[in-house]
């Protein structure tokens, strides 16, 4: 059963620089184990609904919306300069920032998608500020990666991903395609730019529906949320997450003592789950669990997982 979710009994804005302010709120216990929470996209957004992974009664649970944002300003979807000092460097800092603020000495990682290569690149910069790391939907965005969100995933859908390539200009359909999606969703003339975002927002749901018809995302029918998520996630995709390809990987060493769960679905077919597999190697002390019948969403097993998991921490440290 999923745990309450309490409103807030902390909220407010932090100023991180580069004309940004960053929402933030906390819930559950003022003098519980502290863990933030880093939602997926880019762009998503935090939700309350994450902390119903969470027991209110043993967790401090942080939420933020990462900078261009959820309630975060500027946003991606008003303005183009809501991508300025918007780097993977950027929201790293603003964890810090923000755990500074928040008077937390370490805590417990929890992302998702997106969440998980930004809660990955965290650690490894700062290691002696987390105390756990607890990812599903594990994903690490290297190059090859978002290739196989487009090129390879278009072989297992031709049609729409034709579709999404008519898009663009005939010589950048071999390419990066984020980054190519990307200069049109920048584009002035808001014709070109809503048209670019309604595209790649079709792909995702496309991608992320393993069968039967396309699942559309009721998110992507608000203009300003479809616009601001597909430039976020184009400006981070199209640049590999901001970050060298042994980013990620060739720093695992550094957190080889953390504790970590990490969890995909064996349907996860919208990035590889070699990648998964790739930091779990590298970590002694991650359990990676495979659900063999779930995709990119957390489903019951999953969700089953991740609580059991927080349970078993809380109780460690009681």
């Amino acid at each position: 059963m999923p745990y309450p979710t309490p409103d807030p009994h902390r909220t407010g804005t932090l100023d991180v620089g580069g004309g940004h302010r960053i929402h933030w709120e906390v819930r559950g216990d003022p003098d519980g184990e502290p863990a933030v929470v880093l939602h997926g996209g880019p762009g998503s957004g935090a939700s309350c609904r994450w902390q119903r992974f969470f027991d209110p009664e043993r967790y401090r649970v942080v939420l933020f919306d990462q900078r261009g944002c959820g309630r975060s300003t500027p946003h991606a979807g008003d303005t183009v300069a809501a991508l300025n000092h918007n780097t993977t460097a950027h929201l790293i800092s603003d964890l810090e920032r923000l755990r500074e603020h928040l008077g937390i000495e370490r805590w417990l990682l929890f992302g998702a998608s997106w969440g998980s290569t930004l809660g990955l690149s965290y650690a490894v910069e700062h290691p002696q500020r987390v105390s756990e790391l607890v990812l599903w939907s594990v994903v690490t965005t290297r190059a090859h990666e978002v290739a196989w969100m487009t090129h390879t995933m278009g072989h297992i859908h031709p049609h729409e991903f034709a579709e999404l390539l008519g898009h663009l200009p005939a010589e950048r359909r071999g390419g990066n395609i984020p980054a190519a999606f990307h200069d049109l969703l920048v584009h002035p003339d808001p014709e070109i730019h809503h048209t670019a975002a309604r595209a790649w927002c079709a792909w995702e749901d496309r991608v992320a529906t393993l069968s039967g018809p396309v699942e559309r995302g009721p998110r992507y029918e608000d203009p300003r949320f479809r616009l601001g998520f597909a430039r976020l996630v184009t400006h981070y995709f199209g640049n590999h997450a901001f970050l060298p390809d042994d980013g990620i990987t060739g720093r695992l060493h550094r957190i080889a003592h953390l504790p970590a769960l990490l969890v995909r679905g064996r349907l996860d077919i919208a990035s590889p789950l070699s990648a998964a597999v790739e930091v779990a190697d590298h970590l002694p002390r991650s359990r990676l669990h495979i659900v063999e019948d779930e995709s990119h969403s957390a489903g019951p097993e999953t969700e089953r997982l991740l609580t059991a998991t927080l349970d078993e921490t809380a109780s460690r440290r009681d």
